[in-house]
């Protein structure tokens, strides 16, 4: 069965990112009628009877995060898009912003009226200097068509949204980070509660959504839960947590492939039959090692695990930490995983903000031993230290404010536990790193 793109069908069409063209095929109607049929309830109610979980990386249910909002608020709420696209090897929020900006931004025209929101804030990595300027040019031509501002439609609707580019920090993709970073402040993130749906940005309500989930939140409008239910997977009957992985979902697929990419494709496909069938394979002949499932963050899987489903559950099941942003990175046979465990360590180190020890310190001890392994100079027990180090690190055990640190131990203990033989015969031979290994990142 071939399935056709919803998200990504008009990326290749002339002038796809003009407002005219948009509503040509029938943009903006959805938001219309949502303006003249509907109550806020009802979207909230479409939204969230959908199914649709968060694209951003945590999966959170979409519409149970609006019904957070404190009940009959005198206002004002917020909402804020998450834009900033800093986890490693991702790149799909940025295609639908440079080739589709009008679909994101009729999501959030109806995620505002959904929350009884009459300002939003487009929060936009700072690289993203071509998205920022296709999504400014958007927005001035909804202004000027009527369809921001003051009673929008001639409805007693206002709206109004405010595009805001970050300083480049990793940090601003956590979305009370992103809100400090709003604010004009450093992006640390902030202890919940209370969440962002009661005390967010400026002290008031707000919804923090990722670029893609709005995309959606537009689609299920316009074609309905029936249609975004028949995409993806149902919820295991068996585990009563499991809200499902419904609808489409932009996978990207970078770093030792022939064809870097991002491909829209039902929610559940094997990061085999993407690198396979889409990527065009594994570059220059050679076989997988290791793949990354969704950013850095998640871990690896291995050449026998590339079968598994990448869906909202199917990565945790071969010890990822879940599908995070759908961004596929790909190692060969000929690459060292010292190295690239050592690109890992590096980059988190970087990016931690330094607000809680445990990740400040346990970060930079990771990357001092990696780069120690990556001299030749590694010890045995060096292993067994940074599995210790990345399991005591992170929201989950309970010792740092946000997710950071999860993130930046779970590929370091993913990595040794699946590969520790190779690891443990780099310390015995004294492998040293020569010159700077492939870069990981193909297509960003």
């Amino acid at each position: 069965m071939t399935y056709e793109p919803v998200l990504l069908a008009r990326i290749d069409k002339p002038d796809s990112h003009r407002l005219e063209g948009y509503r040509a095929d029938g943009g903006y109607q959805a938001f219309e009628r949502a303006l003249k049929e509907k109550q806020p309830i009802d979207v909230v109610n479409a939204v969230k009877d959908a199914g649709l979980r968060g694209r951003g990386g945590a999966g959170f249910p979409c519409g149970l995060k609006w019904t957070f909002l404190p009940k009959d608020h005198p206002g004002p709420i917020y909402l804020c898009v998450n834009a900033d696209e800093s986890e490693p090897c991702t790149f799909n929020n940025r295609i639908l912003m440079e080739r589709d900006p009008h679909q994101i931004l009729e999501g959030v025209l109806l995620a505002c009226f959904a929350i009884k929101s009459s300002r939003a804030y487009y929060y936009i990595r700072y690289e993203y200097g071509q998205s920022y300027r296709v999504l400014q040019a958007a927005i001035d031509e909804l202004y000027a068509a009527g369809l921001l501002g003051k009673n929008i439609l001639g409805s007693n609707f206002n709206c109004d949204i405010y595009l805001h580019r970050g300083a480049g920090a990793y940090i601003c993709g956590e979305e009370t980070g992103l809100i400090e970073s709003l604010e004009g402040k450093r992006a640390w993130p902030r202890i919940k509660p209370p969440f962002p749906a009661i005390e967010g940005a400026f002290r008031k309500p707000t919804i923090v959504n990722n670029v893609e989930t709005l995309a959606c939140v537009t689609q299920i409008l316009r074609r309905g839960k029936e249609w975004f239910q028949s995409i993806g997977v149902p919820p295991d009957p068996k585990n009563p947590r499991d809200a499902g992985s419904y609808g489409p979902k932009l996978y990207c697929v970078s770093g030792h492939v022939n064809k870097p990419g991002c491909w829209e494709l039902p929610l559940g496909v094997t990061s085999r039959e993407l690198i396979d069938k889409y990527a065009g394979g594994v570059w220059k002949g050679r076989k997988a090692k290791a793949v990354v499932p969704g950013g850095l963050s998640m871990g690896f899987l291995t050449d026998k695990e590339l079968d598994i489903p990448l869906d909202f559950n199917g990565p945790g099941k071969a010890g990822c930490l879940g599908l995070g942003t759908a961004a596929i990175t790909v190692v060969d046979d000929q690459t060292s995983m010292v190295d690239v465990l050592h690109n890992v360590c590096q980059f988190y180190a970087h990016e931690s903000c330094g607000q809680c020890t445990p990740c400040r310190e346990g970060t930079g001890w990771m990357l001092k031993i990696t780069e120690r392994l990556a001299r030749g100079q590694g010890r045995k027990e060096d292993l067994d230290i940074l599995i210790d180090i990345a399991d005591r690190i992170g929201i989950m055990p309970g010792t740092t404010i946000c997710g950071l640190a999860d993130g930046a131990g779970w590929p370091v203990k993913n990595a040794i536990r699946k590969f520790r033989s190779e690891f443990e015969e780099a310390i015995k031979s004294g492998y040293k790193r020569q010159g700077r290994s492939l870069p990981l990142v193909g297509a960003h």
